[in-house]
């Protein structure tokens, strides 16, 4: 099949629109603490995210973009009956969560796109079984399991890291500095670091949602090898730091003002913890929400300094849309899936 063909086409269109929804998201809640804080202008956080973004993206992604590729639906098994059904079913997938994550975006909600991306494979995965093309127990459940789990320890982990590390800032450099506005402005260079390490982070986990069924589809219809290909990668690095530049300042807004007051200290704090536990889990080949860490870590610091500090009506309307999102990708993919058969694509 060439490069050219229309489903080929159709694939790489999708993932760069994914990959656009990501950064206008996901990567704008990453680089959010930044803003709010005064450490970094939007400006700024492109150049940042341009390069440290694309690294994790290029030399740490290929992990979990083989989970999202083959770790949720028995690729190989569909391809036995034929190899254009993965194709299709993953461009249903890729658009399914483009478009809830595109809807969210618009409404200002840091939704997750890893729930959106894995929601929508799923999707794909049941409209198949319901078609009699794979067994229902095909799916793997396990793994499913795994991630729902990492979904739940994630922000957890984040929020009980970011109250550490500022109750610890505060205590013994705070509350001891003559002058803690100036403290506040030396973390400024310490944050701006951590912005670099959490674009990297984000890179290196959240680059999958987008590639990975991009490559899923590619493999299936002998566009790529067992190998991931770097141009795919690169494909999703450069798709997400164009999205983050063009829409990420709606979601930028909601991350970085609405839920806590950030100051350098606190914005290192959250974005310190964030990203050492997204970093944890890609080496782990778990892809796990940075959105749901992020926010978690937010919370943590801000619940350091008490619990009026936290805007409790903002946390409402975000928990809201991540619990919708998983069953909202997975149908809109399976109608999706369903449309593009019924057409003859």
């Amino acid at each position: 099949m060439s490069l050219f063909d229309p489903l080929v086409l159709l694939l790489i269109a999708a993932g760069l629109y994914m990959a656009w929804n990501i950064g206008a998201n996901d990567l704008a809640n990453a680089m959010g603490t930044s803003v709010g804080s005064g450490a970094l202008s939007i400006k700024q956080v492109i150049i940042i995210a341009a390069v440290f973004e694309f690294a994790g993206a290029v030399f740490f992604g290929k992990r979990v973009t083989s989970t999202i590729a083959k770790g949720i639906v028995p690729v190989d098994s569909i391809s036995l009956v034929d190899p254009h059904l993965v194709a299709i079913g993953m461009l249903a997938a890729i658009l399914a969560a483009g478009f809830w994550i595109t809807l969210a975006t618009f409404y200002n909600l840091p939704v997750s796109t890893t729930h959106s991306i894995v929601g929508a494979v799923l999707g794909f995965g049941l409209m198949a079984a319901y078609y009699g093309i794979i067994g229902f127990e095909e799916i793997k459940w396990t793994v499913l399991a795994k991630i729902v789990g990492s979904w739940l320890v994630s922000p957890l982990l984040g929020a009980l890291l970011a109250y550490v590390i500022f109750s610890i800032i505060r205590y013994f450099i705070l509350q001891k500095a003559d002058d803690p506005y100036n403290v506040e402005k030396k973390f400024v260079f310490l944050q701006i670091m951590t912005a670099c390490y959490i674009a990297f982070a984000h890179g290196s986990n959240d680059v999958a949602n987008a590639i990975g069924p991009l490559y899923a589809g590619l493999h299936a219809l002998e566009m790529a090898g067992l190998s991931i290909p770097l141009w795919v990668m690169a494909l999703g690095g450069i798709g997400m730091v164009v999205g983050l530049g063009t829409w990420g300042y709606r979601v930028i807004e909601t991350i970085g003002t609405r839920i806590t007051e950030l100051t350098p200290t606190r914005g290192f704090s959250a974005e310190f913890a964030t990203a050492s536990v997204v970093v944890l889990h890609s080496y782990s080949s778990l892809p796990i929400s940075t959105t749901h860490t992020l926010v978690g870590s937010v919370i943590g610091v801000g619940l350091a300094g008490g619990l009026a500090a936290v805007d409790l009506s903002v946390i409402g309307k975000i928990v809201v849309s991540w619990v919708v999102t998983v069953p909202a990708a997975a149908l809109t993919s399976a109608l999706i899936f369903a449309g593009l058969l019924g057409v003859g694509i």
